[in-house]
């Protein structure tokens, strides 16, 4: 391969790659799932062998990169229409400590010892099991952790509303995304398709497809984002 070959490759992988990456959005390299670092993976090794390979002609290269971004945006857009494929591709969130307790089986589901666990609730400034009521592995790899009551900063609106009643559900819950009623949700908290179709009417919804996304916040109120018009 001659140097002047091999920088016009350099220069042409560089591009391709700052492009592809745009239209590809910010999840390839920020909070990756598996399949987004798989992805990752993969348009760097295809833009390596392009640059350093000679035996890979410049068109054939630049097919390749292009081809698996346009897979990898496809399955996005499947991800987004179909909770079974992302599930599938990215796995979902699991409950690692509920309600104070760490949950073993979760543990060993997704390979976590509690040193790895205390070391995450660390990068959180939480030191004890105890403060913890309840935390959630994300499929990024990252901790969400809700501490205990008695563990949260003070804020205005906790001195303003001290009298208020305690809260219905530990966390907000997804029930509706892109239009289609999450069921199994609506059923962990003893709830129905009626209650939220009534919910729905009581803001102005006439139907559960005219809604983006919806959650049973902790009070029990729906929060409702309906889909652009």
């Amino acid at each position: 391969m001659q140097t002047s070959e091999l920088i016009i490759r350099i220069v042409i992988g560089f591009i391709g790659l700052l492009i592809l990456t745009r239209i590809m959005g910010r999840k390839e390299i920020s909070k990756m799932t598996s399949f987004h670092f798989v992805s990752a993976i993969a348009i760097g090794s295809i833009a390596a062998n392009f640059v350093l390979g000679p035996s890979i002609s410049i068109k054939h290269g630049l097919i390749s990169l292009i081809g698996w971004t346009i897979f990898t945006l496809l399955i996005d857009i499947i991800d987004f229409k179909s909770m079974l494929i992302k599930k599938i591709t990215s796995g979902e969130p699991v409950i690692v400590i509920k309600e104070g307790k760490i949950i073993e089986k979760a543990l060993r589901k997704n390979r976590l010892d509690v040193d790895t666990l205390k070391a995450l609730l660390r990068d959180k400034n939480i030191f004890n099991f105890s403060d913890v009521d309840y935390a959630i592995f994300e499929t990024n790899g990252k901790l969400s952790v809700l501490p205990k009551e008695q563990k949260q900063p003070i804020t205005k609106s906790d001195l303003e509303l001290s009298n208020m009643p305690k809260n219905m559900f530990p966390l907000t819950t997804e029930v509706v995304s892109d239009g289609k009623i999450i069921s199994e949700n609506l059923t962990k908290l003893n709830l129905d398709v009626n209650w939220l179709h009534q919910q729905l009417l009581q803001a102005g919804v006439k139907s559960v497809e005219d809604v983006f996304y919806a959650e049973v916040q902790e009070d029990g109120s729906l929060f409702i984002d309906s889909k652009d018009k």
